[in-house]
């Protein structure tokens, strides 16, 4: 029978409190300083989520309206690569957190291929389908999994809802509407009455206010020390880079 000596009790006891897999790592402190490793592991979790909110819009928008059923089966992918990724040893955990990432990005691939597949001309839908991962995700937050993939799920679809709510306020669910149904050879029209409506002072204020929103949300996590609020914070910030992207496009038309 094998017995405890201190040695033994003191290793058990720090293996106690080790940071769990799916979370992440706490970081270490020499003196009153943070790991600078720690750091930078942080801030590119932080930047891999605004890289995976915007820079697809880019490319999945064209794909989606040149072939619906692509764009769709790609979510497969992105399934498969998150969980191979989750499934490498278990000493290497940042795989497994970047495997959690590209989990919680496949709810939104998942929801873009669908709405901008099949109902992009009805704005009514568009959150009711961009929502479709909600359930899932807050059952898995609610048993602490998949804290990395689920809070940047949770930050694109707040984002969305800031800027569905803009659409919804300034009166700009029309211009959806038409600008879902013409080629986009006709669509200049459409979008200069769009930022006509937008740079009225109803407009204006409106977006002032949803901009303030978005940045004090997206903001205030970034003082967290944990991976997945820093997620949750580029994925919230993001929103502002794609919709200043938009409205500058169709500002220039």
């Amino acid at each position: 029978m094998s017995s405890f000596t201190p040695s033994s009790t003191a290793l058990y006891q720090a293996r106690l409190k080790e940071p769990s897999l799916t979370e992440a790592p706490s970081e270490s402190w020499v003196g009153d300083r943070i790991s600078p490793s720690r750091i930078s592991q942080s801030w590119r979790f932080f930047a891999a989520s605004v890289f995976l909110v915007s820079v697809p819009v880019f490319f999945q928008a064209p794909l989606v309206r040149w072939s619906p059923w692509l764009s769709l089966t790609l979510t497969l992918a992105w399934l498969g690569l998150g969980q191979w990724l989750q499934s490498r040893p278990s000493s290497n955990p940042s795989s497994k957190l970047w495997g959690d990432l590209l989990l919680g990005f496949a709810w939104t691939w998942l929801a873009g291929s669908i709405y901008w597949g099949w109902f992009r001309w009805e704005p009514l839908l568009h959150l009711p389908i961009e929502a479709v991962g909600l359930p899932f995700t807050l059952l898995c937050l609610a048993k602490q999994r998949g804290k990395v993939g689920n809070w940047f799920y949770l930050g694109s679809l707040f984002g969305t809802v800031m800027t569905d709510l803009y659409f919804y306020i300034a009166n700009l669910i029309p211009h959806w509407r038409q600008l879902m149904q013409v080629e986009p050879s006709q669509a200049q029209a459409i979008l200069q009455d769009a930022v006509a409506q937008i740079q009225t002072p109803w407009g204006v204020c409106w977006a002032v206010f949803l901009i303030i929103i978005l940045l004090v949300v997206g903001c205030l996590p970034i003082r967290s020390r944990q991976l997945h609020w820093r997620t949750f914070s580029g994925a919230v910030l993001s929103t502002l880079l794609v919709d200043g992207l938009f409205w500058l496009a169709a500002s220039s038309v």
